[in-house]
C-alpha cells in the first residue's frame, strides 16, 4: 500500500433512536442511525404481519360482494 493517501481505520460507536449502541470499524469517529437491526421490522419479526394484513385488507376491497340486494 500507498502511504500516506489512506484514511484512518478508527473503531467508532454507532448510535442508533432506539437507544442500542454498538461498535464497529469506519473511517468516520461516530455514527448516528435511524433504525438499526434491533428495531428494524425485518428483524424484529412484525413486517410479515403487517404486510398479511395488508394484502387480505386489499383483497377483500377488490372482491368485496355486495350482500345488500
Amino acid at each position: 500500500m500507498k502511504q500516506g493517501i489512506h484514511p484512518v481505520y478508527n473503531q467508532a460507536t454507532v448510535k442508533c433512536n432506539c437507544g442500542n449502541e454498538f461498535v464497529t470499524g469506519t473511517t468516520n469517529e461516530s455514527i448516528h442511525v435511524e433504525i438499526c437491526s434491533k428495531c428494524h421490522p425485518f428483524y424484529t419479526g412484525q413486517q410479515k404481519s403487517v404486510q398479511a394484513r395488508g394484502r387480505i385488507d386489499k383483497f377483500n376491497r377488490k372482491f368485496r360482494q355486495n350482500t345488500e340486494a
